[in-house]
């Protein structure tokens, strides 16, 4: 469907709305914090209980607008922030009882469909990806890094098995032209052998690009680190992940911090303290065959949540070590 003729209401649908309200409780009051604000479907059902307030954040200065509308309405219960969700710790939240904080990791219609941000390979023009409060762009990978750390990302994380040959051709192709957003498209499209017919060829290098401009796998750790450190006993962290390897990093999240088990091989399992999180559900929630139907990029979200058992602060986890190769990949981008 063409972006000129989408109807606003139709362009955004916030995944798992209803799942999400049922398990953060709103209609009990309190300060919840929505991390990936967007277009503000999830502050502004939160907003319709009463004794609810909203911190919203959002990294792209675009989401500012329709936040305005939000607090035009709900003045004394909704601020925004413009910064990063990995930033949540320096918000001032010393009297806010906070019962939820929400992350959805996806990306909204509005945002695919920007031209500016070139996140699609319908895209022309140069390469972009940044969502905001970035340090460089898409064009400056692909311009910029050598062979062997363009194969890394896109095998990491783009979970793409023709990497090698992908990096090879990026770095041949760019000696003669600088390469831009369909360049890219077609050096892929040639370059991939097995091809899928139903998903464009370039899908996995996109979506590994968009992760190492943004920084998402640190930017989700301590966003997660953060998150836990500012919720109080009882509260709810929930999380909307798209792709297995956010899952993968919320799940061990989840997972090291609600098991009685040694994060360290010098402290014995029985001197650990009581673990910090209930997992509730093992396995994560998706979407309804409704909602699928409805929306079809909902198609592949799931969700997962914790209650916090505990007010304390501070506590050991060890998510960088467990994703350090992750992370190592990522500070490639320090040289850009």
């Amino acid at each position: 469907m063409d972006a000129t003729i989408v109807p606003e209401e139709q362009k955004h649908y916030p995944v798992l709305l209803k799942e999400i309200i049922s398990i953060i409780s709103p209609q009990y009051g309190g300060t919840f914090i929505d991390c990936t604000f967007g277009q503000g479907g999830y502050s502004k059902k939160i907003l319709e209980f009463n004794g609810t307030k909203v911190i919203a954040l959002d990294r792209d200065i675009e989401s500012e607008k329709k936040a305005n509308l939000i607090k035009d309405s709900f003045e004394d219960r909704f601020v925004f922030k413009n910064i990063k969700f990995s930033q949540l710790n320096n918000l001032k939240l010393k009297n806010e009882d906070i019962k939820g904080v929400i992350f959805d990791l996806g990306y909204s219609y509005t945002q695919i469909k920007d031209p500016k941000k070139g996140l699609s390979f319908d895209s022309s023009g140069s390469l972009n990806m940044k969502m905001g409060l970035n340090n460089y762009s898409a064009e400056d990978v692909i311009n910029k890094l050598d062979e062997k750390e363009l194969e890394k990302i896109f095998k990491f994380f783009g979970e793409e098995k023709e990497s090698k040959y992908i990096a090879r051709n990026v770095v041949k192709e760019r000696l003669n032209n600088k390469i831009d957003t369909q360049t890219l498209v077609k050096i892929v499209d040639k370059t991939k052998r097995k091809k899928n017919y139903k998903v464009n060829s370039a899908t996995k290098i996109f979506q590994a690009l968009r992760i190492f401009v943004n920084k998402e796998i640190s930017e989700l750790i301590f966003g997660l680190i953060n998150a836990t450190k500012v919720l109080k006993k009882d509260g709810i962290l929930a999380v909307v992940t798209f792709h297995s390897l956010e899952d993968k990093i919320v799940k061990y999240f989840f997972k090291s911090l609600s098991e009685n088990k040694s994060i360290s091989r010098y402290v014995p399992v029985t001197e650990q303290a009581e673990t910090l999180f209930k997992l509730i559900e093992k396995k994560a929630i998706t979407p309804s065959e409704k909602e699928i139907n409805e929306n079809m990029p909902s198609r592949s979200a799931k969700l997962r949540y914790v209650v916090k058992k505990k007010d304390f602060y501070d506590f050991e986890t060890d998510i960088q070590e467990q994703f350090k190769n992750l992370i190592e990949i990522e500070n490639f981008g320090n040289k850009l």
